[in-house]
């Protein structure tokens, strides 16, 4: 009877089947991960007095949680004192005699408008994004200027980030580097004698700053987020829903025939003998719509399920998954006082996406 409800999937998956053409690959925790390093120079952003640069290095960890969506975070030397203006009024300026003149360690999120907007494409090479952010900065070697007698300020400070980022990737067909160009603004938040929080450009730097991204290997074997084609799992459900809307019966007689009968079965198997449960990828909650079709099942009735998964992820996530399935099915059931005989998960069936629980009804 099992091999029958599993057979019966097959043909259902069309009434589950999506629309998109691609879809992502589950991704990991640890996956899509990168760090790199980047150089560069800043300037006063008043422009009042722009040479000589002061050249900066920094440091970068950071996540993609998405083709559009990451974070990172920044650790960033700076190296040069000309006119960065550490507290306002503006003649308090950084007076450092050590030669890492300011330190800034910042959280910042990322935004991929190229993906988000023109979609994403493991072959695309440039990208063009947004970073912005909070931190922590220090500056050091002046204490005597900055502490003064009249306390106009301290050495710590909230800062922030606002910059573009011009990205291309490298490294052939994998593209496990990337190199970008950054302009940006870095502020410092707190610059006068209360602390208050603003936005002043008299305490702020224009960088422009060059850099590089090693992209760790995820768990899919690439570098990158994979994408899967499904236009050839789609072609298969459009036509097995046309099968079924044509020929309901040969459809079920022919798939029967592949599965001998006991002698003791008197039950005949017929659509509405059969109920099937959607679930979204990678997940097994019933949705509203799930739950008034196992509302037909009448109390007292005793079923069969089988609950399966698609291909994406493990033969072990996916085995749990599918038994996590017809387990919350079974569960529904049995508070509706139905008797459930079985209740079985069967991983994969198939190569299409056939994320669904079928209820047989004896």
């Amino acid at each position: 009877m099992k091999k029958i409800l599993l057979a019966a999937a097959f043909v259902a998956m069309g009434l589950g089947s999506a629309n998109a053409q691609t879809g992502l690959q589950t991704s990991k925790f640890l996956d899509n991960w990168y760090l790199g390093a980047k150089a560069g120079v800043s300037t006063p952003l008043t422009f009042n007095h722009t040479f000589p640069l002061n050249p900066n290095f920094g440091i970068k960890l950071g996540k993609n949680f998405s083709p559009v969506f990451g974070a990172n975070i920044e650790a960033l030397a700076g190296f040069g004192d000309n006119q960065f203006v550490a507290q306002v009024p503006e003649h308090m300026v950084l007076d450092s005699k050590t030669f890492v003149k300011t330190f800034n360690l910042g959280l910042n999120g990322t935004i991929n408008w190229t993906n988000l907007f023109l979609g994403y494409n493991e072959n695309k090479v440039f990208h063009f994004g947004t970073e912005a952010g909070i931190g922590w900065g220090t500056y050091f070697g002046d204490r005597g200027h900055i502490n003064d007698a009249n306390n106009w300020g301290d050495n710590d400070d909230l800062t922030a980030k606002t910059s573009l980022t011009f990205t291309w990737d490298l490294g052939g067909a994998a593209k496990p580097w990337q190199i970008y160009v950054e302009p940006g603004i870095y502020w410092n938040l707190t610059h006068g004698p209360k602390d208050a929080v603003q936005f002043d450009k008299r305490a702020a730097q224009l960088a422009l700053q060059v850099g590089f991204n090693y992209k760790f290997k995820t768990s899919n074997g690439t570098h990158n987020f994979k994408t899967l084609d499904l236009t050839a799992a789609n072609n298969e459900i459009n036509d097995l829903r046309a099968q079924l809307a044509k020929k309901p019966k040969e459809v079920i007689k022919t798939v029967t025939k592949e599965v001998p009968v006991e002698k003791t079965t008197t039950n005949t198997v017929r659509m509405d003998n059969l109920y099937f449960v959607t679930f979204q990828q990678g997940k097994s909650n019933l949705t509203a719509a799930a739950k008034k079709s196992l509302d037909k099942i009448k109390e007292g009735s005793h079923v069969e399920i089988v609950g399966t998964a698609s291909p994406e992820g493990s033969k072990e996530i996916n085995d749990r998954l599918s038994q996590a399935r017809a387990d919350v099915v079974a569960n529904y059931l049995k508070g509706r006082k139905v008797n459930v005989d079985s209740a079985t998960g069967k991983g994969v069936q198939g190569v299409t996406s056939n994320r669904i629980a079928v209820v047989y009804v004896k």
